[in-house]
């Protein structure tokens, strides 16, 4: 009676199809909007009253470890499915409501295929359904009655359509809430309240299901001409099409467990780094005094003249070498010693020697003696 209504009223707008199911698994039904989506170029709006088993859905680049009770979840079998749209994370069964709406991006006049414009106009659509039910507001991306949420959200754009579908909660088993963890990135006006005193049932508000349902279909009639479509004809159209929704299996969930403990394996190695480090800094601070002192004994040493004892350059040795003050031998040095006051290897004083002559000038030559000391002639 809404849809033929609707249509009446309608006349000369856009069409919508509606598709109006009961009980489907909601796996089934997102495989049906993401081929809707992606595969006609026709408006939908798809109402399902209901759905069983009881199902978490994640948003696309949902993380579980953070969204999901992963442990109880194994333990209970209850079915986590990733879905192709963003948003939130929700528990879904019997007491959940879906609408979505499927539009082309020139469906409705003026409308920008924005996030925030499509929940703008789908806020005043929905302020039209629960006239007189309550205190509706759209509360940063949920549907609440008051300052209580009782509608989810989540969208996905193309670069010619747009996807908008909601989970309302007519009603909810609180013990499924226990499922979820409460979310890190949480809208301001939850003020980190528990899922009891977020939450509320519609069925508080409205008298039944069916009234919530015709009130949608009234609201589109302001836009679209609603043309009912029966849920087999698009239900059994899917050979060929390749969703991205998927069921994760056991398996998934037990690998996210696996990388968490991973995770704190690491995260312990991590906050360990710091003493470590400290470790090795601690440890250059005390090479550092050591070489300060070394070249603070040298400098001591050092009685700043040209000529003196040459004493341990023949064998290498830097026993005492008062000429050298900051400077460490050089491999070369080391391979073939050298007078650190001259500069002079060993066979360039045994010649110099040998002559009876001088190596530097007016300077007295340096005499190698074997054992490694050498002095002054």
């Amino acid at each position: 009676m809404a849809a033929g209504v609707a249509g009446a009223r309608g006349a000369g707008r856009p069409l919508m199809r509606l598709v109006t199911m009961s009980g489907v698994p909601i796996l089934r039904q997102l495989h049906l909007e993401e081929r809707l989506l992606r595969r006609t170029g026709d408006n939908w709006c798809i109402i399902n009253d209901g759905t069983a088993p009881a199902t978490i859905v994640m948003g696309v680049s949902g993380r579980v470890s953070e969204l999901v009770e992963i442990e109880p979840v194994l333990r209970d079998k209850v079915p986590v499915i990733r879905r192709f749209s963003g948003g939130g994370t929700v528990i879904v069964d019997q007491g959940t409501v879906f609408a979505t709406f499927i539009c082309s991006k020139t469906a409705i006049p003026g409308l920008q295929p924005f996030p925030r414009d499509i929940m703008s106009w789908t806020g005043q659509l929905y302020d039209k359904v629960f006239d007189g039910f309550g205190e509706f507001h759209l509360r940063e991306n949920d549907y609440a009655f008051s300052q209580r949420k009782f509608g989810g959200n989540a969208q996905s754009i193309t670069r010619d359509r747009w996807v908008h579908h909601t989970s309302f909660l007519w009603d909810y088993d609180m013990k499924n809430m226990d499922y979820l963890k409460i979310p890190k990135r949480a809208p301001d006006y939850r003020l980190a309240r528990n899922h009891t005193d977020f939450l509320c049932r519609m069925k508080e508000y409205m008298p039944s299901r069916s009234v919530f349902t015709e009130g949608i279909i009234s609201a589109l009639g302001d836009h679209f001409t609603v043309e009912p479509t029966e849920p087999e004809a698009v239900l059994s159209d899917d050979t060929g099409f390749k969703p991205s929704t998927k069921l994760l299996s056991p398996q998934d969930l037990e690998d996210v467990i696996a990388s968490k403990e991973s995770l704190k394996i690491e995260l312990i190695t991590v906050m360990d780094r710091p003493a470590r480090a400290a470790g090795r800094v601690a440890a250059l601070l005390d090479l550092d005094r050591l070489r300060g002192r070394r070249k603070t004994e040298r400098e001591n040493r050092s009685h700043g003249g040209s000529e003196g004892a040459c004493d341990g350059w023949m064998d290498g040795g830097w026993r005492r070498s008062p000429w050298i003050t900051d400077k460490r031998p050089s491999r070369h040095a080391r391979t073939r010693p050298q007078c650190p006051v001259h500069g002079h290897t060993a066979r360039t004083v045994a010649r110099a020697g040998a002559a009876g002559g001088s190596v530097d000038g007016d300077r007295r030559p340096c005499t190698p003696v074997t054992g490694g000391s050498a002095r002054s002639t």
